[in-house]
């Protein structure tokens, strides 16, 4: 995929996500949620830049997305710690940064490689534990009625979620 389908597979991700934050009364933490995980959508293909490091090898892996998601969490600890913030949810309580950030950080990953996966390339997702690529092959990745398709199915998505958490349908 390449970068509006990647963010469009991102909000479809976030969708259900957005919606059960919504729901709970964490707008907020809904809005910052699915602003991350557009912005970083294509951080896997970080591996175009990096030499030595192939495309769709370590960067587009399950334990990439867990990385990524340890980052996160130690960055929600540091800001729990340090700064003192908290998410309260209604029904739920207090949320745990930590545990948030790790979700959020490797969601974000495995939304990118959902993406990547549809393609005839596909995606080794037990890197380093095997060779065996995944692929669905339904589409290249450069096709262009794939991208934005997914890319407006996606606004669509968080579009509907949105309305029916807000209305309460």
């Amino acid at each position: 995929m390449y970068r509006f389908g990647h963010f469009g597979v991102s909000l479809l991700v976030f969708a259900p996500i957005g919606f059960l934050l919504v729901t709970a009364g964490a707008v907020e933490l809904a809005f910052v949620t699915g602003a991350t995980m557009v912005w970083l959508s294509t951080l896997p293909d970080v591996d175009h830049k990096l030499p030595y490091v192939t495309h769709r090898g370590p960067t587009h892996s399950l334990l990439f997305a867990a990385f990524v998601g340890g980052v996160f969490a130690a960055v929600g600890v540091f800001l729990e710690r340090n700064l003192g913030l908290v998410v309260t949810v209604d029904g739920v309580g207090t949320v745990g940064l930590g545990a948030f950030g790790f979700l959020l950080g490797s969601v974000t990953v495995v939304a990118h490689l959902l993406g990547d996966v549809i393609t005839p390339m596909g995606v080794n997702f037990l890197w380093p534990l095997s060779t065996k690529r995944y692929s669905l092959s339904l589409t290249p990745a450069k096709s262009t009625v794939w991208n934005y398709g997914l890319f407006a199915l996606g606004v669509f998505a968080v579009a509907a979620a949105t309305v029916v958490a807000i209305r309460g349908l």
